[in-house]
């Protein structure tokens, strides 16, 4: 996996196993790596795989069954689904909406090309 340096590398571990659950390769009930394996996969430090983790714990989106792994909620899909569409609406589209107005594409012209 390559590491955007604009962005903190456990949110983009998130970001990656949030792209497997909204895709259905993670579904409910589905154990993750463990921190080790997943950071030698990735080539990072255990404890930055532990970070993505508790972040995504944190949100509910995965759970932690003591002295066995990490397993995917219930729910997952449906939080991180909400969650990243919050982030778009929050800090992309402001900066797309920004774009379209410098370049002077207007919101009919915009719809007819994203379909």
């Amino acid at each position: 996996m390559e590491f955007n340096a604009h962005k903190p590398i456990y949110l983009q571990i998130c970001d990656q196993l949030y792209g497997q659950i909204l895709s259905g390769d993670l579904k409910a009930d589905d154990r993750l790596l463990s921190v080790r394996d997943l950071g030698i996969e990735l080539g990072v430090n255990p404890n930055t795989i532990m970070r993505s983790y508790e972040t995504m714990t944190a949100a509910g989106i995965i759970y932690n069954k003591r002295g066995i792994g990490y397993f995917v909620a219930e729910n997952a899909k449906e939080l991180v689904l909400n969650e990243m569409k919050n982030e778009f609406i929050n800090n992309e589209l402001p900066q797309v909406i920004k774009k379209m107005k410098l370049l002077g594409i207007t919101p009919e012209e915009f719809l007819k090309l994203a379909n």
